[in-house]
């Protein structure tokens, strides 16, 4: 899901590097920091703009909301086109630019933090995400990869600034010894770079405003399937960070072909329905290698709404049994998680694979709950499982999957 609006594209010789025509000139692309993505061409030139607009003086804004690094992007003509978030800069990062996470870290370390995740990969759960919702073809995740992208906004420490410093000013006096360095600048850092959407809410805003006032059937039908597709996402992926605030709705008023004037008679079948969308947005808290069996639960909230009471449609049906049913399907999946987080510095695949092991639990009981004609809130009641494969070399038919259980409940079960 991307900004419906067009990006104006401003052609500059001095710093444009050499932009893709095609998919068979993507290859010759190389953009200011190596992030190159020829198979999604439109992402590639999103990333573009946004190194370009950097480049030229832009500089990416930092968000108020949030307890980590949380940067708005924008294009040369200042128009916010992406979200980044850099790895270092994450709630429990080394160079979090938000005290309140360091206070908690440092003052009561036991009671925060969530011990089921791996420490600072949530770029990679945000990436992580947006790829689970291609997949399959959920559409509810804006479009979301791993990037590298330097600006004098971000969060860096004093040497590296020193560095940067000291670098220009020898470039500036002595031309012939800075064209020698391999870098000039502030290095760049990785994290998760997601498109921007625009028009969206808090979903708490509508959801609250939906009580007061009746929908449209049509259009709460489609809150009621795209609401499903949000459970699906946060399910698989096992979301412990899902509230009210971190996903977004869209609501596009009824439209009339006489635009703010009233109505004629006979033209009331020409009118248009309300239009709803939705965006997740913020899934960083993703991807736990065990199921939360200490302290807190971190319960689904959308669990405690009205649509969560109502049984699967036959459209989410339709749209992801066949696949999650197809153990094939699912190692595929985890092979592409695999090819995206064994990037990060700090790759383990034995916790890689355990990750994978909730996920598969994860797939199995939803599975199961759309079978069985489950509601949202049936399905966050059954008992957790994990799935394990039996790895070998090469993958074969006769791969052997062990189911366990959880039978540790966290302390809180309501937080």
């Amino acid at each position: 899901m991307t900004d419906s609006d067009e990006i104006h594209i401003v052609e500059r010789d001095d710093v444009t590097p050499h932009r893709p025509a095609s998919h068979t000139e993507s290859s010759q692309y190389e953009t200011l920091y190596g992030n190159n993505f020829p198979r999604d061409l439109e992402f590639q030139q999103v990333v573009w703009e946004a190194e370009m607009a950097i480049a030229t003086g832009g500089r990416p804004e930092l968000s108020v909301k949030g307890t980590s690094g949380c940067y708005f992007v924008k294009d040369r003509n200042a128009k916010i086109i992406g979200v980044f978030k850099p790895k270092d800069e994450e709630p429990y990062g080394k160079l979090n630019p938000k005290w309140t996470k360091w206070m908690h870290k440092l003052c009561c370390p036991c009671c925060f933090g969530r011990s089921c995740l791996v420490p600072n990969q949530g770029y990679l759960s945000e990436a992580g995400a947006s790829l689970v919702d291609r997949k399959l073809q959920l559409n509810i995740v804006p479009n979301t990869k791993v990037v590298k992208l330097a600006s004098d906004t971000f969060n860096y420490n004093a040497i590296d600034r020193a560095k940067s410093r000291t670098k220009h000013s020898i470039m500036t006096k002595v031309p012939a010894v800075g064209k020698k360095f391999h870098r000039l600048g502030l290095p760049p850092k990785t994290g998760s770079f997601q498109l921007f959407v625009t028009g969206y809410k808090d979903a708490d805003f509508w959801l609250r405003k939906f009580d007061s006032e009746d929908l449209p059937v049509s259009t709460a039908t489609k809150l009621q399937h795209l609401f499903e597709r949000l459970v699906v996402l946060d399910y698989i992926i096992r979301n412990t960070d899902r509230g009210n605030d971190n996903w977004l709705i869209k609501y596009e008023p009824a439209s009339t072909p006489k635009g703010d004037k009233e109505v004629q008679e006979g033209e009331w079948s020409l009118v248009e329905n309300p239009d709803i969308s939705i965006a997740a947005i913020d899934n960083g808290l993703a991807f736990p290698f065990k199921h939360p069996d200490e302290w807190r639960a971190y319960p689904y909230h959308w669990a405690w709404l009205p649509q969560a009471k109502v049984p699967f449609s036959e459209e989410i049906k339709e749209l992801v049994l066949p696949q999650l049913s197809d153990m094939n399907f699912v190692q595929d999946l985890c092979d592409d998680l695999y090819d995206l987080f064994k990037t990060d510095k700090g790759f383990d695949r034995r916790t890689f694979t355990k990750q994978m092991g909730v996920m598969r639990g994860q797939i199995l009981n939803l599975t199961q709950a759309l079978k069985d004609n489950k509601s949202p809130v049936q399905l966050v009641q059954m008992p957790v499982v994990t799935v394990e494969r039996t790895e070998g070399r090469v993958r074969t038919d006769s791969d052997q999957y062990t189911q366990s259980f959880s039978h540790r409940a966290p302390f809180f079960s309501w937080c």
